[in-house]
């Protein structure tokens, strides 16, 4: 019953309240060129820092270079020009299969008894 509630809460094609909170989110992003994959941030969460490792250059360099985009852009108070925030793609994922590998991964890992990979220490 739980999950069934939480699956309909959360899927846009079946709850109207997600999908208007997708479109928000997509407009948002749009504005300054990003894709939802670029908000995962590789210093708090260390799967994100091994997935981004393990993804080519060329794919983590035009994430660099989005984000530089969209905060330059914040810090000069403007948008993308409306031509190119038409041609935006925010829910192309890039991150994601990659992540979904590391946590199976690290799931395994865990299940077998063995040491972690990565670990994080605070100094």
């Amino acid at each position: 019953m739980a999950s069934s509630l939480s699956r309909w809460l959360v899927d846009p094609n079946r709850n109207p309240l997600a999908a208007i909170h997708k479109k928000t989110i997509s407009t948002r992003l749009r504005k300054y060129g990003l894709r939802y994959d670029d908000l995962y941030d590789p210093m708090y969460d260390l799967d994100v820092k091994e997935a981004m490792n393990r993804l080519p250059r060329e794919i983590v360099d035009a994430r660099n270079q989005r984000l530089k985009r969209a905060m330059d852009l914040s810090m000069k108070h403007e948008y993308l020009p409306e031509e190119l925030q038409a041609v935006q793609t925010p829910f192309r994922s890039y991150l994601q299969d990659m992540l979904a590998l590391i946590k199976r991964e690290r799931a395994e890992r865990e299940a077998l008894g063995a040491l972690p990979l990565y670990q994080r220490t605070i100094p």
